[in-house]
């Protein structure tokens, strides 16, 4: 097979794709033993009928037209993985010579990528979460881990949320009591809602021989009269925490003082919010990238092939949880206008930002190299078990080494940018990149360390 391109215009090209004779014999001789398992000839198991025989009843006009059919196609193929041609819509194949007998010559139009000039993509200002700590959320996580020894004691005040009351409640509808809704000395805690809203602005504030009655809308959104409810206000108690000092530092956790306690809640902390920073930072970027971009200069196939892309993701991810989409709407509460819109709405975004991407990086001279593709690579084949030079056979057979290197470029790109913006918090405040470089990870303690190194020891005992 030959095969050379040509550009159109419109962001299309032709491939002009040769096949001798003698190449396309095999897909002719293919052809009829399709034909000869389909076709049912007296004296001939199926499958089994000879070529000639069936040449005689059939004729090899209909064989070679099976051939072109199913043949052309992997010719098409190859040529675009020969020529690396960025293909995002499905060709127009005319065959230009062969058709009846002789060599098989045949172009095929398709639309490609098309590429982009950008500017003004330097110097984004993104707005991310703060990656700092402060002393108030550290307070918060201690006083949560406070909460699990907390104990209950009666107070001579006003109940407040949080706090738990004892109460005696009854509840009518229509003057019929409502059932599950009337008890005697049911401990309730003021602020969870566990019944309706206005239970809970009943209670806070109310104490301890207190009568309440008040209505309250049924939660049954038919019903127009509301419930009446009637409470009485017993005990009033709420959670005593103990004390965060070093004894309950050192009973309760790892560490023998508040102090160590403290700081490790907070550079946990920090390795989260670095994480979500991050992540938001490269969000943030995409979205300013996005809009560079002209709806004109995205072609409606891109826009097309990225939906479809979406689509049959989102299918891959609801089978593999046992839920079709009929399901999966019912669940989330959308109409299919409103999840293929979504879905839409998507791939237009990743359209716009697949062609910025691809412009800066040639601007900014944004290579990938063969070692960085070989690393791709390696933690492919790490995820599926295999070396790194069956994962590269791999995508080469499939013609996808190109785009696992666009990837990396695109990557790269987004990486640039990320770069060379500045960072500000929700309310406009500076960051400093800095605040995102995390420091190592804590070294194993003494005692961690023998064990690990004891460890490999043991098992050699015990296999020996």
């Amino acid at each position: 097979m030959k095969s050379s391109v040509e550009a159109l215009e419109g962001n299309k090209v032709k491939l002009i794709v040769e096949v001798e004779a003698v190449e396309f014999e095999k897909d002719i001789d293919v052809a009829f033993k399709k034909l000869a398992r389909e076709v049912r000839l007296p004296g001939f198991r199926p499958g089994k009928a000879p070529r000639k025989v069936l040449e005689a009843r059939i004729g090899a006009e209909y064989a070679r037209q099976e051939a072109f059919r199913d043949g052309l196609p992997n010719y098409y193929v190859e040529a675009v993985k020969e020529h690396e041609v960025d293909v995002i819509a499905p060709p127009e194949i005319d065959i230009t010579a062969g058709e009846e007998s002789g060599d098989v010559t045949f172009d095929a139009v398709v639309e490609v990528r098309p590429t982009i000039e950008v500017s003004g993509y330097e110097g984004f200002e993104l707005e991310i979460p703060s990656p700092n700590v402060d002393d108030a959320e550290v307070d918060e996580q201690i006083e949560r881990m406070l909460g699990q020894y907390g104990t209950l004691e009666e107070v001579d005040r006003p109940a407040e949320d949080g706090d738990r009351v004892t109460i005696d409640i009854a509840v009518t509808h229509e003057g019929e009591a409502v059932d599950g809704l009337t008890a005697d000395g049911y401990l309730y805690q003021v602020g969870m809602g566990a019944v309706v809203p206005e239970l809970d602005e009943q209670l806070a504030g109310a104490s301890t021989g207190d009568e309440l009655e008040f209505e309250a809308a049924h939660p049954d959104e038919e019903e127009e009269e509301p419930l009446q409810f009637s409470v009485k206000v017993g005990a009033v108690q709420a959670t005593v925490l103990p004390e965060a000092d070093d004894d309950w530092a050192k009973e309760n956790s790892e560490f023998e003082t508040i102090d160590e306690l403290r700081n490790d809640l907070r550079d946990r902390s920090h390795r989260v919010k670095v994480s979500q920073s991050e992540v938001a930072q490269r969000n943030a970027a995409a979205d300013k990238l996005a809009e560079l971009v002209d709806a004109d200069d995205v072609p409606e196939a891109l826009v097309s092939m990225e939906f479809e892309n979406r689509v049959q993701d989102m299918a891959m991810r609801m089978q593999a949880q046992g839920i079709d989409m009929e399901q999966f709407m019912q669940i989330t509460g959308q109409s299919p206008d409103d999840m293929f819109g979504g879905l839409r709405e998507q791939a237009e975004q990743a359209a716009r930002l697949d062609l910025v991407l691809r412009a800066l990086a040639v601007a900014e001279g944004l290579e990938v190299t063969d070692e960085e593709l070989d690393e791709e690579f390696v933690k492919v084949g790490e995820q599926i078990g295999k070396s790194v030079d069956e994962v590269r056979e791999q995508f080469a057979d499939a013609g996808q080494i190109p785009a696992v290197r666009s990837d990396l470029q695109k990557s790269k790109a987004l990486d640039w940018v990320v770069a060379n913006s500045s960072l500000v918090d929700e309310d406009g405040n500076a960051i400093d990149p800095a605040d995102l470089e995390l420091p190592p990870e804590p070294e194993a303690t003494e005692t961690e360390a023998t064990e690990s190194e004891a460890t490999p020891e043991a098992s050699e005992g015990d296999e020996a």
